[in-house]
């Protein structure tokens, strides 16, 4: 046990030695400025000429056509258009047209253009009819 005690004696002396001690003053070291150098603009440089002396090959064409890389467009010709007119003679059904929209007014809003071109592309002027009846609803 006397080791022991011996040893932190010792230890905690030299601890007291190491800390009272004047420590030297070291000065801080002074920052040097250095000025960036002026980069030296690098010029464009040709690649070098390959070793191999290169011949060119003759390339037969015998698949071109003109008519392919320059085809003339052709507009088809628009069918006059036939509208079927209603029969007023027969009683319209509420079922077949909508309640809230009649083909007057389906024409006024849309224009009679319009109207006969939905006529012709849905099939009948009831169709036209709800079409005008959606497009009021948006």
């Amino acid at each position: 046990m006397k080791r022991n005690t011996l040893h932190i004696i010792l230890l905690g002396t030299a601890l007291l030695f190491v800390g009272c001690t004047p420590q030297p003053v070291v000065e801080p070291a002074k920052k040097v400025v250095k000025k960036p150098k002026a980069k030296a603009k690098k010029r464009y440089k040709a690649p070098k000429a390959p070793k191999k002396n290169i011949k060119l090959k003759e390339v037969e064409d015998t698949n071109f056509s003109s008519e392919y890389m320059y085809p003339e467009t052709k507009t088809k010709k628009a069918k006059p258009v036939t509208v079927a007119k209603a029969d007023t003679t027969e009683p319209v059904t509420p079922a077949a047209s909508t309640s809230n929209m009649s083909r007057g007014e389906c024409i006024s809003m849309i224009g009679q253009e319009k109207f006969d071109k939905y006529t012709q592309m849905l099939g009948d002027e009831a169709s036209a009819i709800k079409r005008c009846k959606m497009l009021k609803a948006m």
